[in-house]
């Protein structure tokens, strides 16, 4: 893990200053609070995010630091990551988003054994190189879009982007129907998917043997100071833990850790929501329209216009599907709805989407289906990472709206850089700050689906 150039951060905290291009400040020395289980730094939630930020803190700061991860359900039965489609991409609007995506394919190829080197960890996250294809619809702006963003992509490095128009998408693709597509955008390399438990684990154990220690604990209440930095937090074993400074990554419980802090501070517009998944195995392969070709194992992950998205999983014609409710039909949810899956999606709006767009769909047979929570960003989908303008030693980084997997390992780095130099020295997620919401200035991106 290699640092880069400086840059500037935006927002830090007036406790905690770095000099960067002339931006006078000072950063603040870290130093344990007293009273009961002082630690530097505190993580609110141990998922990907909490566990990147961990390990990358850990190495960053050569384990001079005492932190502490702390994580309601260490079994991580109904964590985000595992339930999700496990993908990577760097087919993206917004190049923020783009250089995150990129360190995580490096990352996840070499970073992840390099930072665990010496630890006794499987760091073989078990990636499928398997690519993205997004299709552009025909009519309106789907197809510029698409264009655009594929220049964008290729201006900040992933040119392995290719653009494919209709007969190019039949040839390469055989299994596709190409009616109503104008163009799609197909990741040659560096896309596919992988194992989200297996990176989860690998950073949590790696963090652990370099001293970070986690504690199954969940975080009941905060304690503030007079200046309106967090004193310490309340447990649900009614011990207290004291910290200098606290991580918010508590994913789609994050918006309810700030309300923590009490009226008069600023809330973060992060909600849960659930989303599901369902595994089946395609049957025969003859379609209304007579003998269709199954898609291979080999299948990249597949969105339509629609945002339907399928992908292979495993061998013997299987493969996982999704999608994302209509805003109308999207309320926030608790872990218990999880246990519930929205069938109705699935055979209502997947299945015939999925083949009208891939014939040999038509016959198929679900053999499991799963909900995740979701962490939903209601004010721009994107990932809110920076300090609290109000609460000076929380860092947040949290809100990434389906794609804080593939970008863990490019916040965990960040939020690293920031905690212990007091500015970003490799991507710089200033864009990406806490003072966009205060200020109202949304920043969209338009490859969430």
């Amino acid at each position: 893990w290699s640092l880069g150039p400086s840059s500037a951060p935006l927002g830090a905290p007036p406790a905690l200053a770095a000099s960067s291009h002339g931006t006078a400040c000072q950063r603040r020395p870290f130093a344990s609070g007293g009273g009961a289980r002082p630690y530097d730094v505190a993580i609110v939630g141990g998922g990907v995010i909490g566990s990147s930020i961990a390990l990358h803190l850990a190495a960053l700061s050569e384990q001079r630091l005492r932190v502490a991860v702390l994580e309601t359900d260490p079994t991580y039965k109904w964590a985000s990551a595992p339930r999700s489609a496990g993908g990577i991409r760097q087919q993206f609007s917004m190049p923020v988003n783009i250089e995150l995506s990129m360190y995580g394919i490096e990352f996840i190829r070499s970073g992840l054994q390099e930072m665990c080197a010496g630890v006794d960890v499987d760091t073989d996250v078990q990636f499928k190189e398997n690519g993205y294809l997004i299709l552009a619809p025909e009519g309106g702006t789907g197809e510029a879009n698409l264009r655009e963003n594929v220049a964008t992509q290729h201006a900040h490095g992933a040119s392995w982007i290719t653009l494919l128009t209709p007969p190019e998408l039949k040839a390469r693709f055989p299994w596709l129907s190409t009616d109503g597509l104008s163009l799609g955008a197909f990741g040659e390399r560096n896309e596919g998917y992988f194992d989200p438990w297996a990176l989860l684990q690998a950073m949590r154990k790696g963090s652990a043997a370099r001293g970070v220690e986690h504690i199954a604990q969940e975080v009941v209440g905060v304690e503030r100071e007079a200046g309106g930095a967090i004193g310490s937090l309340r447990l649900a074993d009614g011990s207290t833990l004291r910290a200098k400074t606290v991580v918010n990554a508590a994913g789609a419980f994050s918006g309810r850790f700030v309300d923590m802090c009490g009226l008069g501070v600023t809330p973060l517009p992060v909600s849960p929501r659930k989303r599901c998944m369902w595994l089946f195995k395609v049957g025969a392969r003859t379609a209304s329209a007579g003998v269709a070709p199954c898609p291979p194992d080999t299948t990249p992950l597949t969105i339509d216009p629609s945002g339907c998205y399928f992908r292979s999983e495993g061998t013997g014609g299987r493969f996982v599907c999704g999608v994302s409710p209509q805003p109308d039909d999207d309320p926030d949810c608790e872990l218990k709805d999880l246990e519930a899956v929205d069938d109705k999606l699935f055979e209502e709006t997947i299945w015939p989407t999925l083949a009208e767009r891939v014939p040999a769909l038509e016959s198929l047979r679900v053999e499991s289906s799963w909900a995740g929570m979701y962490e939903y960003n209601t004010v721009d989908q994107n990932g809110v990472v920076g300090w609290h303008p109000e609460v000076p030693n929380m860092l947040m980084a949290c809100g990434f709206s389906g794609h804080g997997l593939q970008q863990s390992p490019g916040v965990g780095r960040a939020c690293a850089e920031l905690l212990v130099h007091g500015n970003y020295r490799t991507t710089d997620l200033s864009i990406l700050s806490f003072d966009r919401i205060v200020q109202g200035r949304p920043v969209f991106e338009r490859g969430i689906y």
